[in-house]
């Protein structure tokens, strides 16, 4: 059946080295893109889920695996998660993004720290601010800066902070300053070029950009205002739109750079959190859904703008 259903495009790319390529994705070039799939098992996470991030070798990481406190990692090509950390005492994590040298940090937004895990599985507080509300997701520009939301849920508020490592090589925090007052800062992520931070507020059901000018957020535009449910994470590609969680609907929707609604992707749960794209060319997307505590994913026609900022190896496509 297998042999039957392979292109001869996938023939060719299996004669380029790969077969270990279809190992580590066998459904990816039989998928149909945009149609979303499960992938893991249900109740493997808790209702916590959140945070997807694929590393450079294609493995996605998740928090939450089994109880709260501890992070999954579904290695590449598999269809079962396993335990690939635990936090230190009272640390919940609730986004993880890694950076161009393969580190990972993760929104702990119970310490209201953000913590750096090693290559040797060392759990560190890379910064700490009691002023922190409760760090929720991140994104992380090409030299390292660090940008998280920060919601105050009760007040229905939230903010931006910038964090960054200072010439002397210690690590600085500071809340950005905006033009606007924000709503319930959630999901967050930067244009391909690093200058525009796109920010949704769960409250409102807006998504925002801002033009960043050091500490500061300027130019607030309004991008899109949903009519209903609400939103929670979101991502950008390689060309620039924007892939948002619609949590309670069930759809990720896909938006131009100016906001225009382009699709929506029915997903298989109605409750997706927060979503990564990964695989072998950087478009397969993973989606974490508290319905039933999984993953699942489907195939897009672009990669994402963090894949190739970390693989270096693809051009935004217009």
């Amino acid at each position: 059946m297998l042999t039957a259903i392979i292109s001869s495009r996938v023939v060719s790319w299996l004669s380029r080295a790969v077969l270990a390529a279809l190992v580590v994705s066998p459904c990816a070039a039989q998928q149909p893109p945009f149609l979303s799939q499960p992938l893991t098992p249900a109740g493997e996470y808790t209702f916590g889920i959140e945070g997807p991030a694929v590393d450079s070798h294609g493995n996605l990481y998740v928090v939450n695996f089994g109880k709260q406190g501890t992070i999954g990692k579904l290695p590449a090509g598999a269809s079962q998660s396993e335990l690939f950390a635990t936090l230190p005492e009272g640390s919940v994590g609730n986004a993880i993004r890694f950076d161009r040298d393969g580190r990972m940090f993760v929104a702990d937004y119970k310490k209201h720290s953000i913590l750096l895990i090693g290559a040797d599985g060392a759990i560190n507080s890379y910064f700490h601010s009691d002023d922190f509300n409760q760090p929720n997701d991140m994104t992380i520009a090409a030299d390292g800066t660090i940008y998280a939301s920060d919601p105050h849920w009760k007040n229905r508020n939230g903010q931006i902070w910038r964090i960054a490592k200072s010439a002397d090589g210690s690590v600085n925090g500071e809340k950005m300053l905006a033009e606007r007052p924000m709503s319930t800062t959630n999901g967050i992520d930067l244009s391909p070029d690093g200058k525009t931070l796109y920010v949704g507020e769960s409250d409102t059901r807006e998504i925002w950009s801002y033009r960043i000018d050091g500490s500061r957020l300027q130019a607030p535009k309004l991008v899109k205002k949903f009519d209903d449910f609400s939103i929670d994470g979101l991502r950008t590609d390689a060309s620039g739109r924007l892939f948002v969680a619609r949590i309670l609907k069930g759809t990720i929707a896909v938006l131009s750079p100016a906001g225009a609604l382009e699709r929506e992707i029915r997903l298989t749960a109605r409750e997706p959190t927060n979503l990564a794209f990964g695989g072998n060319d950087g478009r397969t997307v993973f989606v974490t859904q508290r319905q039933g505590g999984l993953i699942e994913s489907f195939r897009t026609d672009r990669a994402g703008r963090e894949y190739c900022l970390g693989s270096g190896n693809c051009q935004p496509r217009k």
